[in-house]
């Protein structure tokens, strides 16, 4: 499928794009609201401002793909491949990520607000300035993961691996951190006002 045809097609109507193959495709501030890509293959696309705010991306492998500034707001991720990609200043509010791979993803200015991303692997991500308010992060795979000046206020990260995590200035304020792993991490200027930090290691 290319991408003309894909666009073509959600114009008149069509949602269900379950498995495309899409590789490198130019969709570059396309609308795909509420469109069904559940195991698609879009390695390499070019996604920058599109609006995915809804969708079903589940299993879809976005490894390497350009979704800065995209709309994925309440979109679900679950299981999808997002292995270096830019996600840098994306609308991920909402969404659902558990278990997804963001390895080394851009998520430099993301809002990840009340996202769940619950037992994702964020090992090596940038999401320095990230909002991650109020978000699920149990179980999660940070480490090595730069969070500098990350907003963690409320956030879930009971379980989570965040040793050698930089930390530096990050808001966790009111978040649960028990029993997460924080060895090696680099907590300066961090606050911790409120956090639970019962079992945690590293401290």
């Amino acid at each position: 499928m290319t991408e003309e045809e894909l666009l073509e097609r959600y114009a008149a109507g069509e949602r269900d794009f379950s498995r495309a193959r899409l590789i490198v495709a130019n969709l570059f501030d396309a609308e795909l609201s509420f469109a069904n890509l559940s195991g698609a293959d879009l390695r390499d696309a070019y996604l920058s401002r599109a609006n995915l705010s809804y969708a079903n991306l589940r299993e879809a492998d976005l490894s390497g793909a350009d979704l800065s500034l995209a709309n994925l707001s309440e979109a679900k991720l679950s299981e999808a491949n997002l292995s270096s990609a830019n996600l840098s200043g994306a609308d991920l509010s909402q969404a659902y990520l558990s278990r997804a791979n963001l390895s080394e993803a851009k998520l430099s200015g993301a809002d990840l607000s009340r996202a769940n991303l619950s037992g994702a692997d964020l090992s090596r991500a940038n999401l320095s300035g990230a909002n991650l308010s109020d978000a699920n992060l149990s179980d999660a795979n940070l480490s090595g993961a730069n969070l500098s000046y990350a907003n963690l206020s409320d956030a879930n990260l009971s379980y989570a691996n965040l040793i050698g995590a930089n930390l530096s200035g990050a808001d966790l304020s009111g978040a649960d951190l028990s029993p997460a792993n924080l060895t090696d991490a680099d907590l300066t200027d961090a606050n911790l006002s409120g956090a639970n930090l019962i079992g945690t290691k590293g401290i």
